[in-house]
């Protein structure tokens, strides 16, 4: 059996559109074959972008905001297919309603598949304690414990997390929403997020409440 890594779901994902554990679970039906994954993600019909595989979203914009008279930035580049996408108002709202969801909800990663394995071992110890101190049955941890992961994916990844406009739907899917919509394939390419003081003991703050206010505006 191939290794499934996370330079091989990037490019399945990156050629099609499709969702991470969708090109996971292709690739992992396949042994590995990229083309073989394109094909069986096209049969089952989550290749939201397929027809777009051979472009490459290589335009876009870098974005810059900052937030709370400097107290908050956040550099973020996201990708298209033309340089005429890029300069629409619409794929700027996107990209900008991106920097803003950066700034309130304080994303770690991007996707699941880059959170390190180290960082995932010791969470998954931590829950575990948790489990444990809690009295729950041995049997029953480690389902409890992929389930709690699963939550702190949402928190720490930038495409699992609840868009903070519209919480009832993912990044992801706003992503494969404004691909549809704009008929060009939208990657969100990587992102950095400073905070002010950021490590050091200070006064706890609600930027998301701040930010949140700054975006209905």
């Amino acid at each position: 059996m191939a290794e499934i890594t996370a330079a091989l779901v990037k490019e399945l994902r990156e050629r099609t559109g499709a969702g991470m554990m969708d090109c996971k679970k292709a690739l992992t039906e396949v042994n590995g074959d990229v083309d073989k994954a394109i094909d069986l993600l096209r049969e089952k019909g989550l290749a939201a972008a397929a027809k777009k595989e051979g472009r490459i979203a290589a335009e876009g914009v870098v974005e810059s905001y900052i937030h709370g008279g400097g107290r908050i930035g956040v550099l973020l580049e996201v990708n298209c297919e033309t340089d005429f996408v890029a300069q629409t108002e619409e794929f700027k709202l996107f990209v900008k309603d991106i920097a803003l969801q950066i700034a309130a909800a304080r994303p770690e990663y991007l996707v699941k598949e880059e959170v390190p394995e180290d960082v995932l071992n010791h969470e998954k110890e931590i829950l575990r304690a948790q489990a444990l101190n809690e009295g729950k049955p041995e049997k029953i941890i480690e389902k409890m414990v992929e389930g709690r992961i699963s939550k702190f994916y949402k928190e720490v990844c930038l495409m699992e997390q609840a868009f903070v406009k519209d919480p009832d739907k993912t990044i992801h899917d706003l992503v494969l929403e404004k691909t549809a919509k704009i008929g060009e394939r939208i990657v969100i390419r990587r992102f950095t997020r400073y905070e002010l003081g950021e490590g050091l003991e200070k006064r706890q703050e609600d930027f998301a409440a701040e930010v949140m206010k700054e975006m209905n505006r």
